[in-house]
């Protein structure tokens, strides 16, 4: 979804870009057809060489994984940024990895939909979308100001802030709001597989709350494994506002709440 609506941005938007793309041969396949990419390439070191820019649209954990190699191959003059949905673990990678001339820059937009996969990408996903970058907004990097620029060319608006900040703030924006769509989905699925017919009287409030709840559960167990300190504290928060829901339900302290 954002790697192909990335391509598809880049080519509507910043038409000079040449756009090469690396994935699974069927997604490759489709980034050809739909436009978001103009040549792909299977084998990871021949697509990252030669790059002015790598963009890792790929889930945390294989991120994680190919962070040695594209560092490895990946040309001097190359900025390398991400996608993904925590930063403080892949920064701390990162950085242990990217010693040498390319330079690394987590990333993370703030756009998405509940549903995942090239075939639902969009040139405009980042239009007004916050995009987070992990850094300082004065580094006077080059290759830094660049990326800066085509993240507005192509609609998004950058955020700068640090990783630990970025990882909480999300827990809170994002997780949390995910985890609570996929609690209540949870909480229906067992009362109604015991016979009550409760969700003949559902409505669109309801699709709303659970819109999120059908996200691909391989993207949300990465995001959880490396961010979970920030999502127990954002889940105890709610956790302690049920509690005290709970205790006033017959009185009105409600009121002044």
């Amino acid at each position: 979804l954002i790697g192909g609506s990335f391509g598809l941005a880049l080519r509507k938007h910043v038409p000079e870009a040449r756009v090469i793309g690396w994935d699974r041969p069927e997604v490759l396949r489709q980034a050809s057809t739909i436009g978001a990419i103009q040549e792909q390439n299977e084998d990871l070191p021949a697509a990252v060489r030669d790059a002015d820019l790598v963009y890792l649209a790929l889930p945390i954990g294989v991120t994680l994984d190919l962070l040695p190699t594209i560092a490895r191959f990946v040309e001097a003059q190359a900025l390398v940024t991400d996608a993904c949905s925590t930063k403080t673990v892949l920064c701390r990678s990162a950085a242990a990895h990217f010693s040498g001339n390319a330079r690394f820059l987590g990333g993370h937009p703030m756009a998405g939909r509940e549903v995942s996969g090239i075939a639902n990408a969009a040139a405009e996903l980042f239009r007004g979308a916050r995009y987070a970058l992990i850094g300082d907004e004065d580094d006077s990097d080059s290759r830094v100001a660049g990326f800066v620029d085509l993240l507005q060319r192509i609609g998004a608006v950058p955020v700068w802030l640090d990783a630990e900040s970025h990882d909480r703030a999300v827990a809170y924006v994002s997780h949390l709001p995910q985890l609570l769509a996929v609690a209540l989905g949870a909480v229906l699925q067992q009362t109604t597989n015991q016979g009550d017919p409760l969700l003949a009287l559902a409505g669109p409030g309801l699709r709303d709350a659970l819109r999120l709840a059908g996200s691909p559960y391989p993207l949300w167990r990465d995001i959880c494994l490396t961010n979970s300190e920030q999502i127990v504290s954002a889940l105890e928060s709610v956790i302690h506002q049920l509690d005290h829901l709970r205790t006033h339900l017959q009185d009105r302290a409600l009121e002044d709440d």
